[in-house]
């Protein structure tokens, strides 16, 4: 079926729904009971649980094979990353069904970014009343990166990142996740522990391991190539991060926005309000800052990189990396 006829469908109030729960969500499983409840309130919703990669799979099996037109995916995160890799791995882009993601994880990027407040059984108390009252859908599209290297299967997400980034990732999966912090309590606490990490190997002149800078080399698709030592470098498909974060202000009319922060960098504390606040465009290259958009780029290093929170590792510095942008997925937004 094509996503104009699964439109066609949503608008006239005939739409099939299917939902995938991760009931280890950090937010699922804090409000189980009240987010299952508001789920069986919908007619003839599909509900489908899974909380690893093996169970995600067959649950987004039966869901597609049911021929759903909107897919809810109640999870964080990494479960929305593990579902798009299923996906991408079935079906173009074309041939889904909407996705609604609600955001039911321990971090929620990329929900947030597509403005999806709330708590999870409020959003899909929002779907039950838009269904039974159905108009033009809010549709927004957004393309996902592909991340691609020789001699390991594709890998999507929204939000590609190494160095000081991927280092406080990191070490959100020591047992500081098992406190149970959620949201952006919890994503503040990660930059903040970065920022600390940061500071130590500053003032003490020499890299610990775990908080280091990251060797690389990066090329644009014109050629133009960045090579040296980076506090970090993000990729992302979304226009806003955690706590409305926006450290990215290329011009280009290029769906991937890319920042680098050189480990040389100048005025680092004066420069880190517009860094975050999407006022980057003060910023200079020559005192160690850039950022713009692009269709693709490739990376060589050796070293651990996130993507969307789930942590990989290159496979050697001699083999790029390359990250591009699929076709654009489209998320309904309630």
């Amino acid at each position: 079926m094509t996503l104009q006829a699964r439109i066609d469908r949503l608008k006239s109030g005939t739409a099939k729904t299917g939902c995938l729960l991760n009931p280890r969500g950090g937010q699922v499983r804090k409000r189980i009971t009240a987010i299952c409840q508001a789920l069986q309130q919908i007619p003839g919703m599909l509900v489908r649980e899974g909380s690893d990669a093996d169970t995600f799979k067959s649950a987004i099996d039966a869901l597609l094979q049911a021929d759903i037109d909107l897919l809810v995916i109640a999870a964080g995160d990494g479960t929305t990353h593990a579902i798009f890799g299923h996906l991408f791995a079935a079906r173009t882009p074309a041939d889904w069904p909407l996705i609604l993601i609600v955001p039911g994880g321990t971090t929620n990027m990329t929900p947030l970014d597509l403005d999806m407040q709330g708590k999870p059984e409020h959003i899909i108390r929002r779907l039950h009343a838009y269904l039974l009252k159905p108009a033009d859908p809010n549709l927004v599209q957004r393309p996902v990166l592909r991340i691609e290297q020789n001699g390991m299967s594709p890998i999507y997400g929204m939000f590609f990142a190494v160095g000081l980034v991927a280092r406080g990732v990191k070490f959100s999966r020591s047992p500081v996740k098992q406190i149970g912090i959620t949201g952006s309590i919890f994503t503040f606490l990660i930059m903040l522990r970065s920022i600390i990490g940061m500071l130590a190997n500053m003032i003490s002149g020499r890299q610990q391991s775990e908080w280091a800078p990251v060797n690389m080399t990066l090329t644009e698709t014109n050629g133009r190539i960045h090579r040296g030592t980076y506090l970090f470098a993000l990729v992302s498909a979304l226009d806003c991060l955690l706590l409305n974060i926006r450290p990215y202000w290329g011009k280009e009319p290029e769906p991937l926005h890319v920042t680098l922060v050189d480990q040389q960098h100048k005025h680092l504390w004066r420069s880190l309000w517009p860094l975050l606040s999407g006022g980057g465009a003060v910023l200079q290259e020559k005192d160690g800052y850039y950022s713009h958009n692009a269709a693709s780029l490739s990376l060589q290093m050796d070293d651990e990189y996130i993507v969307d929170g789930e942590l990989y590792r290159s496979l050697n510095a001699q083999t790029p990396l390359t990250i591009t942008a699929t076709d654009a997925v489209t998320f309904l937004v309630i």
